[in-house]
C-alpha cells in the first residue's frame, strides 16, 4: 500500500501538468489568432518560446563574427601574424623615405627567396617564422620543406636574413606585405634575394654601404 500510493499520486501530478498546460496554450493562441490575426499569433508563439528559454540562443551573430575575422586574416592560423597586424605596424611609403635604409630601394628580380635586412639584434628565427610563416602551407610537406630561414647573428652579415619560400608568388606577396614592417622598433627592408649564393662579391659590396 505504501508503494502504490506515491506512484498513483506521482502519475496524477504528471498527467495534470501535461493536460492542463497544452490546452491552455492552444486556447490562448486560437483566441489571439481569431481576434488579431496571424501576426499576433506569431508574436505570441515567439514570446512563449522566449519564456521557455529556447529563444535566448542566437547563433547567427557569433558565426558572422568568426567569418569576418577569418576573412580579415586570410584564414591564416593564429600562430602566425595577421594581415591586419602587418598593415598596422608597417611604414607608409612617405615614412619609408625618411629612413636611409630605404634609399635607392629596389625589390630585385622575383624568385622564391627573399632577403631581409635592418633587423634588430634581438630578432630571432621564431620572430621571422611568425611573420613569414603565413605564406607557407604547413599541411603540404613540399612547402614545409621549402620554407627555410637563415638569420645571420654574427659578423658583417648581422641583422640580415635569407628566407626560402615555396614559390615566387608567395615570395612576392611576402615582400609586398612585410617590407617596412617595424619589428622591435626597426623597419625591415625586404627584397628578393639576388642569388642562391648570398656571399657574392657584388652583394657584399652593396651590403657594406
Amino acid at each position: 500500500d505504501v508503494f502504490e500510493q506515491p506512484q498513483h499520486v506521482g502519475h496524477k501530478k504528471i498527467e495534470f501538468h501535461i493536460t492542463t498546460d497544452i490546452p491552455a496554450v492552444l486556447q490562448i493562441n486560437s483566441e489571439k489568432e481569431e481576434k488579431n490575426g496571424k501576426r499576433v499569433h506569431l508574436y505570441a508563439t515567439t514570446e512563449e518560446i522566449n519564456n521557455t528559454g529556447f529563444g535566448r540562443i542566437f547563433p547567427a551573430p557569433s558565426s558572422n563574427d568568426k567569418m569576418e575575422t577569418e576573412e580579415e586574416d586570410d584564414e591564416i592560423p593564429s600562430e602566425f601574424i595577421s594581415r591586419r597586424d602587418l598593415e598596422k605596424n608597417r611604414l607608409s611609403r612617405e615614412e619609408m623615405e625618411k629612413f636611409s635604409v630605404f634609399k635607392n630601394y629596389e625589390p630585385g628580380d622575383p624568385n622564391c627567396r627573399i632577403y631581409v635586412k635592418n633587423l634588430a639584434k634581438q630578432v630571432q628565427e621564431k620572430d621571422l617564422k611568425f611573420i613569414f610563416g603565413r605564406y607557407v602551407d604547413f599541411q603540404s610537406e613540399v612547402e614545409r620543406n621549402m620554407f627555410d630561414i637563415r638569420l645571420m647573428k654574427e659578423g658583417r652579415m648581422k641583422g640580415q636574413a635569407f628566407i626560402g619560400l615555396p614559390n615566387e608568388k608567395a615570395a612576392a606577396k611576402a615582400l609586398k606585405e612585410a617590407n617596412g614592417y617595424v619589428l622591435f622598433e626597426k623597419p625591415m627592408v625586404v627584397q628578393f634575394a639576388r642569388s642562391a649564393r648570398p656571399k657574392q662579391d657584388a652583394n657584399d659590396g652593396k651590403r657594406k654601404k
